[in-house]
């Protein structure tokens, strides 16, 4: 090999080696770690701080907006059937949603998987939380909520007003769900209190 592609690469490793570093610092000190609290620290335009409209099949092939949990607080989360951590959560949700039946919250799964696979995951696990199949769209949706990562899975939870409130990218624990969920439903039941 010459001296000059040793060089080159040896310049190459060491921008490698750099942007490694940038980007391991920030993760180390919190700011890459995929998790958001409301809209700060936000600057882009087109970054969301609301539900946004969409419509997406569930596994019958039936159209659902997401208009149709309006005045609920919701809990989207995108997962796919190879991501392990996406899978552990999922019987976590299922059991905070029957824990809280009657209440007004509502989990819904957006599975960024083709649907032969969630089809047959689901058969082996089931879950009685809505299960829709997204797409290109839902991914960007996904990103326009705080998944700067891209990862999976990643969490988006929305006041009963449809504002987003929180968002990670990662595997999310018991302890933060319930406390997230909590402070929001306790806030919802303390409005309808009011209002009667």
């Amino acid at each position: 090999m010459s001296a000059g592609k040793i060089a080159l690469m040896a310049v190459l490793a060491g921008f490698l080696g750099l942007g490694i570093s940038i980007v391991g610092q920030q993760w180390s000190s919190g700011e890459g770690s995929g998790e958001l609290r409301g809209s700060s620290g936000r600057d882009s335009d087109d970054v969301l701080d609301r539900l946004p409209e969409f419509r997406l099949p569930d596994l019958n092939g039936e159209e659902v907006t997401s208009n149709r949990w309006a005045g609920k607080v919701l809990v989207l989360n995108f997962w796919a059937t190879w991501c392990p951590p996406c899978l552990r959560e999922l019987p976590l949700f299922d059991e905070m949603q029957q824990t809280h039946s009657g209440d007004a919250l509502q989990f819904v799964g957006i599975a960024l998987d083709n649907k032969e696979d969630v089809e047959e995951f689901l058969a082996g696990h089931p879950v009685g939380i809505p299960i829709l199949l997204g797409d290109t769209e839902s991914i960007e949706i996904s990103r326009r909520l705080g998944n700067r990562l891209q990862g999976l899975p990643f969490t988006a939870i929305f006041d009963h007003e449809g504002r987003l409130v929180y968002g990670r990218t990662g595997e999310m624990t018991r302890t933060s769900l319930s406390e997230h969920l909590n402070a929001l439903l306790s806030k919802d039941k303390n409005a309808k209190t009011r209002a009667n």
